[in-house]
C-alpha cells in the first residue's frame, strides 16, 4: 500500500447528513487535522491522543494499522513501524459531527503505546493534596 492510496470521503452538505446518516464525511480542523483518542481494545484504557490528517486517516483504514500525522515532525507516522509496536485497529468510531476519532486498538510487541516506554501515554496523575500539586506515577514500570 502506498501513500496514494486514499479514502473518497463524502462532501459536508448538511446537519442531518452528518449527524444522522451513513456518509464519512469528517471535518479536519483548520491544520487539516482531526484528534484521536486511542484506547486498548481489551481493557478500554486510554493509551494516547494523537492526530490524523485525509491521509493517516485513509491509510489506517486500508491497511488496519493506526498512522497519525506527526505534528513534530509533519510527516505520516505509522505507529510502530520501527519499534514493532503497530496498533492493530479493532474498532474505528466517529464522533456526532466527525470532527473527532476513537481508535480501538491491540498493541502488538511488549504493549508499549508511549515512546517513553509505558504502555499508556497517560502513566502519571496529578495528585492534589493540601493545595500542592505534583505529578504520581501510575504505571511503576516501562514494557
Amino acid at each position: 500500500m502506498s501513500s496514494k492510496d486514499t479514502i473518497k470521503y463524502a462532501e459536508r452538505k448538511s446537519i442531518f447528513q452528518v449527524e444522522e446518516q451513513l456518509e464519512l464525511a469528517p471535518k479536519f480542523n483548520e491544520d487539516g487535522l482531526l484528534p484521536v483518542v486511542t484506547t486498548c481494545s481489551k481493557t478500554s484504557e486510554v493509551l494516547m491522543v494523537g492526530y490524523m490528517n485525509e491521509e493517516a486517516l485513509s491509510l489506517s483504514i486500508l491497511s488496519g494499522e493506526a498512522h497519525y500525522w506527526s505534528r513534530s515532525r509533519r510527516s505520516i507516522w505509522h505507529k510502530g513501524a520501527t519499534s514493532g509496536l503497530t496498533q492493530r485497529i479493532i474498532q474505528i468510531r466517529i464522533d456526532d459531527d466527525q470532527d473527532s476519532l476513537w481508535l480501538s486498538v491491540d498493541v502488538q510487541g511488549s504493549g508499549a503505546s508511549c515512546h517513553v516506554g509505558y504502555r499508556s501515554c497517560f502513566y502519571r496523575s496529578i495528585d492534589l493534596k493540601n493545595g500542592e500539586v505534583s505529578l504520581k506515577f501510575e504505571e511503576k514500570e516501562k514494557v
